[in-house]
């Protein structure tokens, strides 16, 4: 019994179990099936990953740093996403950006922090 290619038709030829007849059509394939699912995950992942580098791209002296929410914007920082808020004893609210973490101060400043 023949198989066929589920992305262009072409007859499949090798394994019994092949499902694709290339790795363009199997890569082309899955790419269209998870397109839309996966857009929107993408995308949060990819503003994550961008807020991260930029966090990362202040030197640390000590496990923090200060600058200003201008330099952050200048940067592109997104400050809308985050993916964890920790708050201390005192009330004091930390968002971090996986490992990296900021703290808004008075002033429009920010002190950078990295999770231990």
């Amino acid at each position: 019994m023949e198989k066929l290619c589920p992305e262009c038709g072409e007859k499949i030829i090798g394994r019994v179990d092949k499902k694709f007849c290339s790795d363009y059509c199997r890569n082309s394939f899955n790419n269209k099936l998870n397109k839309d699912s996966k857009n929107l995950i993408r995308n949060i992942n990819n503003r994550l990953r961008k807020n991260h580098r930029i966090l990362e791209s202040f030197p640390l002296k000590e496990g923090k740093t200060k600058t200003t929410r201008y330099k952050l914007l200048d940067k592109g920082f997104d400050f809308e996403i985050f993916t964890s808020i920790y708050t201390t004893k005192k009330g004091t609210i930390y968002y971090f950006v996986y490992d990296l973490g900021y703290l808004p101060l008075d002033n429009d400043y920010y002190m950078i922090v990295k999770r231990e």
